[in-house]
C-alpha cells in the first residue's frame, strides 16, 4: 500500500468518526428531551391527582360547609375558589398557586334548601 494510500485511508477513517460523534450527540441530546419531557409529565400527572382529591373533597362538603369556603383559598400549593352563582349550585375549582388565573379543574353541584340542608 503506497504511502498516499494510507494517508487517504485515514483520512476516511477520521471523517467517519466526525460523523458518529455527530450522531451520537444528536441522539444523545434527543434521549434527554425524551427523559425530561416525561419526568415533566410525571409531576404534571400527580398534580393533576391532587387537584382531582381536593374538588372530590369540596363536592362531598355540605351546603353549610359549601358557604363558610367561599371565595378563593389556598390550600398547600393550590388554590381552591368556591363560588355561588345561584341560590343552589356551587361552582368548585382547583388551580395551581403560581397560576391562579388557569383554572385545571372545575365542577358545579347542587345542594338543596338553605345552609341548614346538604
Amino acid at each position: 500500500m503506497a504511502r498516499a494510500e494510507r494517508g487517504f485511508a485515514l483520512l476516511e477513517v477520521v471523517v467517519a468518526l466526525a460523523i458518529l460523534s455527530v450522531v451520537a450527540l444528536a441522539l444523545l441530546q434527543v434521549v434527554g428531551a425524551h427523559v425530561a419531557a416525561a419526568a415533566l409529565a410525571a409531576e404534571r400527572e400527580r398534580a393533576l391527582w391532587d387537584e382531582e382529591r381536593l374538588l372530590t373533597a369540596h363536592t362531598l362538603l355540605s351546603t353549610a360547609d359549601l358557604d363558610r369556603r367561599l371565595g378563593m383559598r389556598d390550600v398547600g400549593l393550590y388554590l381552591v375558589t368556591v363560588q355561588r352563582p345561584e341560590r343552589a349550585l356551587y361552582r368548585i375549582a382547583v388551580s395551581r398557586a403560581g397560576m391562579p388565573g388557569v383554572e385545571d379543574l372545575v365542577t358545579v353541584v347542587h345542594r338543596r334548601g338553605g345552609a341548614s340542608e346538604r
